[in-house]
């Protein structure tokens, strides 16, 4: 099984992110916050990320959104709902260890309901 991540899997408007912000619910964590707007069965799982300038500068942002990908990548086949997700990074996620980042994505995911099956 291929597990690819291409960009038409993404959220990526300003509108998109704030029908999430206004519509959806979130959970938070030490190194992130996972938005979740589950949807109709006929959309598509689409997922965003967050790295604002108080993260870092573009270096840190790219590479803490880099790896927020990854972890999403992973456990796409997973996740159990269909509809809009969004990983906003804090400060902290620069710092953190990736297994650290995978811990607490996977925490929020399951709090938010969002996977499936443990592993």
């Amino acid at each position: 099984m291929r597990l690819r991540f291409p960009k038409s899997a993404r959220l990526s408007s300003a509108s998109e992110f704030a029908r999430l912000r206004s519509e959806g619910r979130s959970v938070h964590g030490k190194f992130m916050v996972l938005s979740v707007l589950p949807l109709d069965t006929e959309t598509s799982l689409r997922i965003g990320f967050i790295t604002s300038r108080r993260v870092g500068g573009a270096v840190e942002r790219n590479r803490t959104r880099r790896r927020l990908r990854e972890l999403v990548r992973a456990d796409r086949p997973r996740i159990g709902i269909q509809g809009w997700m969004a990983l906003i990074a804090r400060t902290n996620a620069v710092r953190a260890e990736f297994e650290q980042l995978r811990d607490e994505w996977r925490a929020l995911a399951r709090r938010a309901g969002v996977l499936t099956g443990d592993e």
